[in-house]
């Protein structure tokens, strides 16, 4: 028997007066000029005509100017504005009334406690305070949003750079959705077929069964390789959301914590003359370009036999931290005449052993002695590298900062995808499913089909669409089945 979630149930039992009529405050509790209240719910224009003691009900998307009285002793809580959202036509499906106070927190603290005392269990009238994510739990049970579109506004709302809000917009706007429910429609008409084979497969030869076999077999191999390439997508464009891993890595008083400075226009590292004052790596969030980058700033890297034990340590774990970057950006100082092999030797291999993304910065053009050509060409051969890889700056006059920084955003664009058609971003439990639920149940189809067993390959598909049911919140019925099996009968059949 499978589960089924019928949204035409949904809304029957969300609009029954008997369900909770739940309030909060929308924005935060401090003194500011405004403060929302909502309320959804059935009692959501009771609770409007209480506090405006008024007796008509509320205008549709209507805002309106209203005293606001205590319900207890009728005294003037606020003079706010008002709207009034009829349902089903709202973010929740239900009725839901907007408060706008004055921002002050005792008229936040009055009106809160004059809904709350409106609660009346007795006479059917039941309202309370909202939980964590209730208003958006109504929205998806009244059929307005789907969990992948919940978890988009989720991340919008959360988004702290320009791309985190760009790459929320596509659950948000039901794009991911869209691209699901094509996926599940796909394998539910491979099961209708495959439940052909189990409901009339004596109608049928064996020939024409192993062809129906190979032709399921066949369109999902196809979804499979659609969804893997999805897959793939997400986690190259995850570092929207977890913030591009950038390390900075360079030999001591090269100019690593000024270059950090000057690309995020604040003291966000310590700067000093004195070498080796990085001392361990410091993890630091920031946004650049309007990606979220996390930049490692590391120790200065030279000869563990010139480094005292502590900075030694430090060395150790900047070299580590440099292998594990989506990133490094490698600050060389072409005014010191110290030849460096650590640093040398290290950055050759990243880039010729681990195939690592390195950008070799030339600092303190203004105190530059020799052409600047010249000097690109010289620390190409040094660190057996291309040249396009080594960019000059200042960060005293500011001289090339500019290119550099555009040449680090493209960069980021191109790590993460984002922009292009195959950029996607979804949570870890949608790939979680999409992974350990839908590809496992391809795998079970194929495993089931190689052994002759019809209804088990099966199975295996119903469990690759009850894996998309939980992505979206949906969930599979044996009539959608028959539905579609029979779709393609004649009439008279």
């Amino acid at each position: 028997m499978f589960r089924r979630i019928c949204v035409s149930r949904f809304y029957s039992v969300a609009i029954n007066s008997s369900q909770p009529t739940i309030f909060a405050l929308s924005t935060p509790f401090s003194k500011s000029a405004i403060a929302v209240v909502r309320i959804s719910g059935p009692q959501a224009s009771y609770v409007y005509n209480t506090l405006t003691k008024t007796k008509t009900a509320p205008d549709h998307r209507v805002a309106k100017v209203r005293k606001l009285y205590s319900v207890k002793d009728s005294t003037l809580l606020d003079e706010a504005l008002t709207v009034f959202f009829k349902s089903p036509n709202t973010y929740t499906g239900l009725d839901l009334l907007e408060l706008h106070l004055h921002g002050g927190t005792a008229i936040i603290k009055a009106v809160l406690k004059s809904i709350r005392e409106l609660h009346d269990p007795t006479n059917g009238k039941i309202i309370r305070q909202a939980d964590h994510g209730e208003f958006s739990h109504q929205a998806f049970i009244n059929g307005k949003y789907d969990l992948t579109a919940l978890e988009g506004i989720s991340e919008m709302i959360n988004a702290e750079t320009e791309s985190q809000r760009m790459a929320s917009l596509a659950s948000m706007s039901g794009q991911t959705k869209d691209l699901f429910v094509k996926w599940r429609q796909g394998i539910l008409e491979n099961v209708a077929n495959l439940t052909t084979l189990i409901d009339f497969g004596e109608d049928q030869d064996l020939s024409e069964a192993d062809s129906l076999f190979h032709d399921v077999e066949t369109s999902i191999s196809k979804l499979e390789e659609e969804i893997r390439t999805y897959l793939k997508n997400v986690k190259s464009s995850q570092v929207l959301l977890n913030g591009i891993q950038l390390t900075l890595l360079g030999p001591p008083n090269a100019g690593k914590s000024s270059i950090l400075n000057t690309l995020t226009n604040k003291d966000a590292a310590i700067v000093s003359d004195i070498a080796g004052t990085t001392r361990d790596v410091l993890d630091i969030p920031l946004d650049i370009g309007g990606y979220k980058v996390i930049l490692g700033d590391t120790a200065g890297i030279r000869l563990l036999s010139e480094a005292d034990q502590i900075e030694q340590e430090g060395i150790k774990r900047a070299k580590m931290k440099s292998l594990s970057a989506d990133l490094v950006l490698v600050v060389l100082d072409p005014t010191d005449d110290q030849h460096n092999d650590a640093i040398f030797d290290h950055v050759s291999e990243l880039v010729n052993k681990y195939g690592k993304d390195v950008v070799v910065i030339l600092n303190k053009e203004d105190l530059f002695l020799e052409e600047k050509s010249k000097l690109v060409a010289k620390h190409a051969s040094l660190l057996n590298i291309s040249s396009n890889l080594i960019h000059v700056v200042s960060c005293t006059t500011g001289f090339g900062i500019e290119p550099l920084r555009k040449e680090l955003i493209e960069k980021f664009k191109e790590m993460s995808h984002f922009g292009s058609q195959n950029a996607a971003v979804v949570s870890s439990r949608v790939q979680d499913i999409l992974e350990f639920d839908v590809l496992s149940g391809f795998r079970e189809f194929r495993h089931w089909k190689d052994e002759s067993d019809v209804v088990l390959a099966t199975e295996g598909l119903r469990q690759s669409i009850e894996g998309i049911g939980k992505v979206t919140g949906e969930a599979i019925g044996v009539e959608e089945i028959l539905g579609v099996v029979f779709a393609n009968f004649c009439i008279g059949k």
